[in-house]
Formats: C-alpha cells, structure tokens, sequence
C-alpha cells in the first residue's frame, strides 16, 4: 500500500513491467518502505511545526511579557519583527547546507539550537534578553520547512509528491488554530514563562525521536536510501543495531561546505521559478494579513476577550488543516491524468523523476488551482466588508474557513511545483521561497494597520483580494509557457533562460 492508502504501483513495489526489455526495466524512485517513509514524513512534519507555532503561541502571552519585563507592547512586537527577519534568512543558510552536507545533521543542529533557545526564553528576565534569544529561536526554527520540502524530494517520486506535501503541511498549519488558544491558556493558568517551556518540552522530543530514528534522505549521500552511512548519518537506534550485529556499513566521507546564503536567490532569475516564488509569497502576505488582523478585529466589532480572541483561529485553521490533504490527493490525481493522456509508459524510471522535457509538470501541478484563485479573491473581499458591517461573527468566520482552505491548497500546488522545478536542490528552492515570502509579509504586516486606519477594513481586504487575484494570470502564464522556459533553462541558454 502506498501512503495515500491506494495500492502501490508495479514500479514503486519495484516489480517491473513484463512489456518492457531488461534494459529498460524502471527501478524504485526510494528504497525505504512505505512505513518508513511514512514515520520519515510524520517526524519532517513535526519538525516544520515549530516555526509558526513559535510565533502563534507567543501573541496571547504579549501584553503579560510586557507587564512582566517593564516594558511597552510596541517593543515586545519588536519582538515580533526580529524573529521574521531571521526566518527569512535562516533557512538560506540550512537549506544549502542540507542539500551539500545532509538532512539528518542539519535537523539535529538546528532542534539542538531550538531547545537551547526556548530553555533560556524560559528562564530570561530582561526584555535585551527575550530579543537576543527570540532570534536564537527562529534560527533554529525556521529552516525546518525548507528541510522538509528537501526530504520529500528525496523519498518522494512525481506520482506521489504531491499527496506528501499536502500531508507535510499539516504541521506548520497547525499552529494557527492551536497556537494561539494553548498559548492563552499557559498565561492565563500558569504564566508567560511556561509557554516557552511548553515548545521547549515538544522541541526536545522532537530531537530525540530525530537522533532516534531518522534516517538520512539527501540522495547526493544515501542515493535512494539503499547505501549504509555510519556516524552521524545513521539514527543512534540502527547503529546501536548495527554495532550488535556486526554489521559493516559504508563511511561517507564529506567536508564541510559553509552555505552561501545568496545562492538560493539565483533562482529568481528564471522566469518559471520566478512566478511560483512571487505568487506564493503574495498568497502568504495575504494569509499574515488576515491572521495578524483577526484578533484585533473580532475584539474590536465583538468585544472579544483574549481567550475568545485566541478560539477565533479555529475555524481558519481547520479550513488550512482540510486543505492540506484533499488538495494533495487532487495533485497526485491531476498528475496521473496528465501522464496517462500524454501516455508516459516510462515516466517512473530515474530520469523521468526529474521531470524531462517532455512532461508538462507545470499543467500538472496548476491545472485545477485557477478555481482557488477565484474562491481566494472573492472570499477575501467579502470577509473584510462582512467585518467592516460588523455583521454577525459567524458570516466572516465561514469566509475564514473558506480563505484557510484556498490559500493553502495554493501553497500545496506551488509548494510542490516548486520541489518538482528544483528536485536536486529542494531544500535551497524551499528556502529562496522562505526569503521572497517573508519579504513580501514583513512589508505587508508593516502597512496593513495603516491602511485599515486610513480606507477601513473593507476597502483594505478588497486590495488585498485583488492582489491575489492578480496572480492568476501569472499562474496561468506558467501553465502554457512554463515547459518552454524550463527547457530554455536546462539547455543553459542564457539569452532565454533569465528575466
């Protein structure tokens, strides 16, 4: 069975074809079986839930924090701010080295950094303090998306990728409906200090089950997973296994390469990759705008207190949380009905992994998200006039609900359209994505309290709205030119290849 519960292929069961000659005979994209690669996808996916929870359960502790350290909100937001910035540079950093040096290390190093952070977080007393280490912690928090991205290139083959990014991304979309309330409740019935304690706890047995269990999956070391890694690439419980058994395993020999952060960002200069990362971090600026505002917005119309302001997120997370899987299903659904039209017989060997000029990944991956786009820019529009009326809350916690579901539907096509674009480099992929993304939020989160002030909350959501509209003619500029572009791109074409 395969991870969506549907049998599995001849050739991801590694039985050949019989049509087909010895010499052509498809081998399995990943030697790990299907549980492995199952517990490998559930550990990704808790990792990569660290960085929004880190920022989710940190906004109802805020006024206390600042009560408690003799300080202003305004600089405790500051707080805020920092954290972004280094989320947005971090996982440049992790990224590139995850791709050249392996995942496994740098999941250690940066869940050993996450928990360091989060016990001094803990047990700090001074606002100087709570900045310095607010930063720590994003360092170690913020790369793990990227990381993740990386292992489901590396286990997961075109077929079936895009279920696993819906699947992966049920992490990070947790933490908007479950951040803010457990976040309300630690300060209301213990104190700030517990709420980092609370993802201390968690990061800490994240770790261990990483040190643990997981396996390395970069492909430039382990190949398909079938080559044996000693040291540090191989999980304390196999080597503990191996060491019993006498088992003699392979000794990878790699150097260490610093990462250079401002490689990922040449990925900017092609035109195909240049459209995904630009629509997806219009769609996650609109996604902080609405999340940032939401708060604020039901106390002021409804007279919310902060445990109620926290309850609010729900229904958008649970619209993110039901996106994440069936939005996968329909990707690895729109990709077999691609292939079989196009009649790829061979689109599992090795090479057509990576996608060869011949198969349109771009349709594949964006065939069926133009209705998102539509549903996105409308449901937008009509939540910020249905606040702006003050109409009854459940009208625009519906449209919540609806906007959770689209936009990220929308992250999973272009998330995996992404990694499919980029499949030797996924973790750098993922992290230009981060930096680009981020950007465009910082920027936004920066003027949108403005802007409400200024034209009100209807005319704010309505710019919004269209700006998220707009994308779905660039989107569709993908579709039909993207191909032409990619193969411009892989024959290294200069002339054609950059903006």
């Amino acid at each position: 069975m395969s991870i969506d519960g549907m049998p599995e292929s001849k050739t991801d069961s590694g039985v050949p074809p019989k049509d087909l000659p010895a010499a052509a005979q498809p081998l399995p994209y990943s030697a790990f079986t299907v549980w492995q690669k199952r517990w490998i996808l559930s550990l990704a996916a808790f990792a990569a839930m660290f960085s929004p929870m880190s920022s989710f359960i940190f906004y109802p502790a805020i006024t206390s924090i600042a009560e408690d350290l003799r300080t202003t909100v305004s600089k405790i937001d500051l707080a805020i701010a920092t954290y972004m910035v280094v989320s947005g540079v971090t996982p440049a950093i992790l990224g590139g080295a995850a791709d050249t040096m392996g995942r496994r290390p740098v999941y250690i190093v940066a869940l050993s950094i996450f928990l360091a952070a989060n016990i001094g977080l803990a047990l700090q007393s001074n606002y100087t303090s709570l900045l310095i280490l607010r930063m720590v912690q994003s360092a170690g928090s913020s790369g793990t998306i990227s990381l993740g991205y990386g292992v489901i290139s590396d286990i997961a083959s075109p077929s079936e990728r895009g279920l696993y990014v819906g699947i992966f991304n049920i992490g990070p979309n947790v933490a908007p409906p479950l951040g803010p309330v457990l976040g309300g409740i630690v300060t209301s019935q213990l104190n700030w200090q517990w709420v980092f304690w609370v993802i201390a706890i968690l990061g800490g047995f994240c770790l261990l089950l990483v040190i643990l269990t997981l396996p390395e999956t970069a492909r430039s070391i382990v190949g398909d997973g079938s080559i044996s890694t000693g040291r540090i690439y191989t999980p304390l419980i196999r080597s503990m296994t191996a060491a019993t058994n006498k088992t003699v395993v392979h000794q990878h020999k790699s150097r260490f390469v610093f990462p250079n952060p401002i490689s990922c960002l040449r990925l900017l200069l092609f035109k195909d990759i240049f459209i995904v990362l630009f629509c997806n971090g219009i769609y996650y600026a609109t996604y902080c705008c609405v999340q940032a505002t939401l708060a604020s917005l039901f106390v002021d119309t409804c007279g919310y207190h902060e445990l109620q302001a926290g309850l609010i997120y729900i229904p958008f997370g649970f619209g993110c949380l039901a996106a994440t899987y069936s939005w996968g299903r329909l990707l690895n659904y729109d990709y077999a009905r691609i292939r079989k039209r196009r009649e790829c017989e061979i689109a599992e060997t090795a090479a057509a992994y990576f996608h060869d000029e011949g198969f349109p990944i771009e349709e594949a991956r964006l065939r069926s998200c133009f209705y998102l786009v539509g549903v996105t820019a409308v449901s937008i529009i009509a939540y910020g006039w249905m606040v702006g009326f003050s109409v009854h809350a459940a009208v625009p916690l519906v449209l919540q609900t609806v906007i959770g579901y689209t936009i990220t539907g929308l992250f999973g096509a272009l998330g995996t359209l992404l990694t499919d674009l980029n499949p030797s480099q996924s973790s750098t992929a993922a992290a230009s994505a981060n930096i680009v993304r981020c950007s465009l939020a910082a920027a936004s989160l920066a003027v949108v309290q403005i802007v409400i002030d200024a034209v009100g909350v209807g005319w704010c959501f309505t710019i919004l709205g269209l700006l998220s509209g707009c994308c779905g003619p660039l989107l569709l500029l993908e579709m039909k030119h993207g191909q032409k572009w990619r193969m411009s791109r892989k024959s290294n074409t200069p002339s054609q290849e950059t903006l």
